[in-house]
């Protein structure tokens, strides 16, 4: 046989087994879709999902670009077009030079708008100085600031140079159609691309090239082939309640395309961008609970959420009602104005009506969205309903500190106004579908009964998964055998964050316990369920897999590694993979995670303190204290990077110096109980008890049930003599706990000595 003839036979058993291997859909383009899709294209062309990202033009363009002067922090920036008509933008670059910059792309359209500026290494950064979009006569057409009262300069993550301004990373997804990040971690570059510019029928829909395929041929039946598949709705029938609120017959409707529209509309993190993995949202996404600082301790949005995590708490969702029944997919427009689009469900002459809103008819008061989805300004202008769809709760403002709806109105009214007000109208009995603040609150603040009160939030299933995965996290906080008990049982949860909460409870139980209750989970449908199994098992635990549950075990952890390498621009990421190799024993493996963390972020302290972990754990603190230095430049005014320092300090026995940082760390961290507790102590062990004694009251203050705090002041007020001060502390240390067997011994022996003295 010839070698011409053998490659040519080569060449077509090649051929038949590309033409037998299926096909991968392809994306194809929104235009595709408008000849059968007509109502819906027309839709979408007027929409801001097709506006979110534009080639700059004079028709996409709404800043005023003719030489209008921005000034802040004695940095100008000027705003013009050059003599080919691009759109050009001179501030200060990444070397603090003043620079011109074309804009690449419009980002954006309605009540903001942004500009994203190329910078090397395929970078596009959104800049902090964006376009008031809304009318003159309501403040807008205007360059605004984006981070006002703060000074932001280049090196500073928030810089539009910086790390934290990447179009790439943190906007590209939700404002493109088949975005590719591809980044290379070995040059530092991105090659991103994207099929369509702004938010096309792909995005939702997913690559259509076969359903275009089963469109062409003739007799077909109804097709559901799209890899994200947002297919039509089932039908759904209503009946009226004897409360004149409509209920659905039958179970409520998949989830599916409140997930399709999370993958932007939650705040999240994302570790894919196939196709395939985002049709099944865990297999890419990691959706974020209610935390502190994002949400306010009854659920109310309070950074920036992005609705998802609001909508799944209300009792709307948990009837099944879905996104598209009050807003149109394709316009992103309401179905119906006003108080129509509730109407659909809720009877207008129960609801729509005085004897229910208690105002005007037409009157602001009368509109269900301002009672019952209120809106908080984000990016300085963008009013943002709150879609918890909750009661309004001004009893709560009064115990909790949380906002309401009627004082959002009512500014100059007080909360216990609006109490009464409530009760006047017979409303102020029904608290509303999220109950779960008061728990919450005992968790944030330690309070005693804390346990009992989240458990009861886990156990209960008429609560959303939301709101149990919540609890849970805060559990993980303070993982008590009681804890893990309660996680065990959470593992079975259908939903995926509750699952992957329980599994951050039980990553603190000892191995065999790890080991019996997570291994079952590696084979779990959700990917990011497998991930957090596999990462909770490294190390200690994975010893004793056994051999079909190594298998698992290493093929989930490859998920979790790869789910790292996805954003590896990112310094978290190689902070995750440092901690694994710590925890896998490897840690120079772990060095240059950290090393790498830093070298993309090198005001990126978490990754500094972990670096001098390792250096101290080698014996070399000398290195360590000069990591901590170092990024502390970077840091100034970090709790954290001070607290460890002095920590370093004390372990080479430089007490005066140490004393210093570790005040430091307690004046720019002062809401961390653990610096002040650890200063107090250093404080009583460098023979300054009564200002140990000063500082850890006045820690106690802000911090009431902090077990540290209250053991040791117990303590140092027994060795002083204060019994009655010492016993008061260790009794309330008894109650927030009370299989606490050390807070029970040292009462006993304060006691005693108390008798002794009398």
């Amino acid at each position: 046989m010839s070698q011409v003839f053998r490659l040519a036979l080569a060449f077509l058993f090649a051929l038949a087994a590309d033409v037998a291997k299926p096909q991968e859909a392809r994306y194809v383009g929104s235009a595709a879709c408008a000849s059968c899709h007509k109502m819906e294209s027309d839709d979408w062309l007027q929409s801001q999902h097709k506006a979110a990202m534009q080639e700059p033009a004079d028709a996409t363009v709404l800043g005023r670009f003719d030489g209008a002067a921005f000034i802040k922090d004695g940095v100008k920036t000027l705003f013009s077009k050059d003599g080919d008509g691009k759109f050009i933008i001179r501030t200060d670059g990444p070397d603090e030079k003043p620079a011109d910059f074309p804009v690449q792309y419009v980002f954006g359209l309605y009540p903001l708008q942004q500009y994203l500026l190329e910078l090397p290494g395929g970078r596009l950064q959104a800049f902090g100085i964006a376009w008031d979009a809304r009318p003159a006569e309501r403040g807008g057409q205007r360059w605004y600031d984006l981070y006002p009262g703060r000074k932001v300069s280049p090196g500073n993550p928030l810089h539009w140079t910086g790390i934290d301004q990447n179009w790439n990373y943190q906007c590209a997804w939700c404002h493109s159609t088949n975005l590719r990040k591809n980044y290379d971690p070995a040059t530092g570059s991105f090659s991103t691309t994207f099929s369509e510019i702004g938010v096309g029928c792909e995005a939702c829909h997913g690559p259509a090239s076969e359903h275009l395929a089963w469109a062409a041929k003739p007799n077909q039946t109804p097709h559901r082939g799209f890899a994200l598949g947002l297919d039509q709705r089932k039908g759904v029938s209503w009946s009226p309640s004897a409360s004149g609120m409509a209920t659905r017959i039958g179970p409520p409707v998949s989830d599916k395309e409140a997930l399709v529209c999370a993958s932007c509309h939650a705040r999240r993190q994302q570790f894919s961008d196939d196709a395939l993995a985002v049709a099944r949202f865990y297999d890419a996404f990691r959706p974020v609970g209610l935390d502190e600082g994002l949400y306010h301790v009854d659920g109310q949005q309070r950074d920036e959420v992005y609705i998802f995590g609001s909508f799944i708490q209300s009792r709307m969702h948990a009837a099944g009602v879905t996104c598209s029944d009050c807003h149109n997919p394709h316009s992103g427009k309401l179905r119906l104005a006003g108080n129509a689009v509730c109407s659909q469900c809720h009877t207008a002459a129960v609801f729509d009506a005085p004897p229910h809103h208690h105002h005007a008819q037409g009157s602001a008061g009368a509109q269900c969205a301002n009672c019952h989805v209120p809106a908080a300004i984000y990016m300085g202008v963008d009013a943002r309903r709150d879609h918890s769809m909750r009661n309004p709760r001004p009893d709560r403002t009064a115990s909790l500190a949380t906002p309401n709806a009627c004082n959002n109105c009512h500014a100059n009214k007080s909360a216990a106004w609006a109490v009464e007000a409530l009760k006047s109208w017979g409303a102020g009995a029904k608290p509303g579908a999220q109950t779960f603040a008061e728990g919450f609150r005992r968790a944030d603040r330690g309070a005693p009964g804390a346990v009992p009160a989240l458990a009861h939030i886990i156990e209960d299933d008429s609560q959303s998964a939301i709101a149990r995965a919540s609890a849970l996290q805060r559990l993980s906080q303070a993982p008590t055998q009681a804890a893990l008990d309660i996680a065990m049982h959470a593992l079975a949860g259908r939903e995926p964050m509750v699952r992957t909460s329980a599994i951050a409870v039980l990553a603190n139980a000892d191995a065999a316990k790890k080991l019996r209750t997570l291994a079952p989970l590696l084979g779990d449908q959700a990917r990011v369920v497998r991930m957090d199994a596999a990462r909770a098992l490294a190390g200690d635990a994975e010893v004793d897999l056994s051999p079909a549950d190594r298998l698992a075990f290493e093929k989930a952890l490859e998920e979790y590694i790869a789910a790292q390498a996805f954003n590896a621009e990112r310094p978290e990421s190689h902070a995750n993979l440092g901690a694994l190799h710590l925890a896998r024993g490897l840690s120079e493996a772990a060095r240059a995670e950290y090393e790498k963390a830093l070298a993309l972020d090198k005001t990126f302290a978490p990754a500094a303190i972990s670096l001098a972990e390792i250096e101290r754990m080698s014996g070399d603190e000398l290195a360590a204290e000069i990591t901590l230095r170092k990024s502390l430049e970077q840091n100034p005014d970090s709790g954290s990077l001070a607290h460890v320092l002095g920590l370093s300090l004390i372990r080479q026995k430089r007490m005066a110096e140490a004393l210093e940082k570790l005040e430091q760390a307690v004046k720019f961290s002062p809401d961390d109980p653990r610096f002040a507790f650890v200063y107090g102590v250093a404080l009583h062990d460098a023979g300054a008890p009564e200002k140990a004694l000063a500082e850890l009251n006045r820690a106690l203050g802000r911090h009431p049930f902090d077990r540290d705090i209250l053991s040791a002041l117990a303590s140092y007020e027994a060795k002083a003599g204060d019994s009655k001060a010492a016993l008061a502390h260790v009794q309330l240390l008894v109650e927030l706990d009370p299989e606490d067997r050390s807070a029970r011994a040292m009462a006993s022996a304060i006691e005693a000595r108390a008798a002794r003295r009398h």
